[in-house]
């Protein structure tokens, strides 16, 4: 049997924003998930492993190569592919293009959370970051709020009106405490280390939704963020002791772990406590996700007509 490759262009108009929740939902029904991450080094450049195998699922590898240099040669900076394989007996079953898995399963994540935590009648929503994670926000939101209205604000604001003239029923905006206030979802994806996002802005009934901290040092909410909402997410594993949206205030004794009411483990505490709370989820990411958005997107391929 000829082991298919599924390219970015063929693959992404086979998707569906809602369907894939769905399949990360199932995923979580499984047994929790072996992961572990990689790294090799040649002097700027890098080559990152992320593994992770569900029994019942099958074992996924996502090879991610840094070459920081390529953006003179006009080349992409991160190429690499997720190799899929059989949960029965090892042999490879697919390979899979690295940012049409990536672009999927970091939305699709968030969006999961949004779709049990965000209010239902949510239409005004904050995207901050005009970056590539920003436009596959807009996408996924999209689906699940097609009544919404969003507004963009990025450090360099010009970004965020390129952005705005190129997807529909989105205005940028250059006022992030205002349009903090006024959204109903905020879902941030910046490089920030320094917290953004203040507590103090934030209004009874919103969903905040955090996606760019991956590092130990990186922040998009302040303390007074996290003492006001309700806290979840996507795994306990990626986030607490890794990810300095999490890892600093537990530390700093600002919150405990005990306050953060669930991982995707536990969907079922997946919920708002009342229409006024302020909830916050923080999207940690792993390879295990890459593993469930994998599987969606094979099966969505095989199914093709």
């Amino acid at each position: 049997m000829t082991v298919p490759f599924i390219p970015f262009e063929q693959g992404e108009p086979l998707l569906d924003w809602i369907a894939l929740t769905d399949a990360l939902a199932r995923g979580h029904d499984m047994p929790r998930a072996q992961i572990g991450d990689t790294f090799l080094y040649r002097g700027d450049d890098t080559l990152l492993n992320r593994a992770a195998w569900i029994d019942g699922l099958g074992i996924a590898v996502k090879s991610a190569t840094i070459y920081p240099a390529n953006p003179a040669r006009e080349v992409p900076m991160v190429n690499g592919g997720v190799t899929l394989y059989s949960d029965t007996d090892g042999t490879l079953e697919a390979l899979v293009d690295f940012h049409l898995v990536t672009k999927w399963k970091t939305a699709g994540d968030s969006l999961l959370a949004a779709r049990r935590l965000a209010r239902p009648d949510s239409r005004r929503i904050l995207i901050v970051g005009a970056g590539t994670v920003g436009r596959s926000l807009h996408a996924a939101y999209s689906a699940a709020f097609p009544d919404a209205r969003f507004t963009v604000w990025n450090r360099t604001h010009s970004a965020a009106r390129d952005m705005a003239q190129a997807l529909p029923n989105l205005t940028a905006t250059d006022d992030l405490e205002a349009a903090v206030r006024a959204a109903d979802i905020v879902t941030s994806a910046t490089m920030s280390t320094d917290p953004l996002i203040k507590g103090d802005w934030l209004q009874p009934g919103q969903h905040i939704d955090l996606i760019g901290a991956y590092r130990p040092d990186m922040r998009e909410a302040d303390d007074a963020a996290l003492r006001r909402a309700t806290l979840f997410v996507d795994s306990f594993d990626t986030t607490v002791g890794h990810i300095g949206e999490i890892k600093i205030p537990i530390e700093a004794g600002t919150i405990s772990r005990g306050d953060i009411v669930a991982d995707y483990y536990d969907l079922d505490r997946f919920r708002r406590p009342s229409d006024d709370a302020i909830t916050l989820f923080k999207n940690g990411g792993g390879a295990h996700l890459d593993l469930m958005t994998a599987r969606y997107v094979l099966s969505a391929w095989q199914s093709r007509s």
